[in-house]
């Protein structure tokens, strides 16, 4: 969803925006800069362009109820949260610099979509790896495909919950209008997440940061 500052008051954005900044420079300092691989950080430069175009093409009921793929949960599993995070508001900053959404809001749209998608498919990813078996198809599928359709759904929700408690719009008509057709997204996202995700292990496994093939695939012969 694409939210307005102008749905939320005059104050709320600006608290949004300040807490935007501070969380992305922790963000920023988490990420090991001089770790990052040259041709992995040109893919992650060419993945937020993509996620750019999933954006644009969107469809909407309201202001502030558009629907569109987030791309969130592939971030996270390519780049790792932190660097995701960061991926994510250059995303957003880059729409509103070319008109296509709200600088104001700016802040709401980061802390309200792409915070909790990462959070979400982060904790995933660490439970899995806790309690499931290191197995490609628990990867690809839990972390893929359950992780990236959920993502979506619990952005939307907190999407939802922002705009009923601020009065943007009555409840009955943000449960029973604009919920069930981001049940029907999250499908959407789900698949996409996992199809590029397994193309992209199979194919540049190096791309993929949260991606080991020690753990996931064991050890293969003429591996050193």
């Amino acid at each position: 969803m694409d939210l307005s500052a102008s749905l939320f008051g005059a104050s709320l954005p600006w608290l949004a925006d300040g807490a935007m900044l501070v969380m992305l420079l922790f963000a920023a300092r988490k990420v090991a800069w001089r770790g990052l691989d040259a041709s992995a950080l040109n893919a992650w430069m060419g993945a937020c362009v993509l996620d750019a175009a999933m954006w644009l093409l969107r469809g909407g009921l309201q202001p502030g109820l558009s629907f569109h793929l987030l791309g969130a949960a592939l971030f996270t599993l390519l780049m790792g949260p932190w660097l995701a995070l960061l991926a994510l508001a250059a995303v957003q900053v880059a729409l509103a610099a070319g008109g296509h959404a709200d600088l104001a809001g700016l802040g709401l749209n980061w802390l309200l979509t792409a915070l909790p998608a990462v959070a979400l498919t982060g904790g995933a990813l660490a439970l899995a790896r806790r309690w499931l078996p290191p197995h490609f198809f628990v990867y690809i599928f839990v972390n893929g495909f359950l992780a990236g359709g959920a993502s979506l759904f619990a952005a939307a929700l907190c999407g939802l919950l922002a705009l009923g408690l601020a009065g943007a719009y009555p409840w009955d008509a943000l449960l029973d209008e604009a919920l069930p057709y981001y049940f029907l997204l999250s499908w959407s996202e789900a698949f996409t997440t996992g199809l590029l995700l397994a193309v992209l292990v199979v194919y540049r496994p190096h791309w993929v940061a949260t991606f080991d093939d020690g753990r996931y695939l064991g050890d293969r012969p003429g591996k050193g």
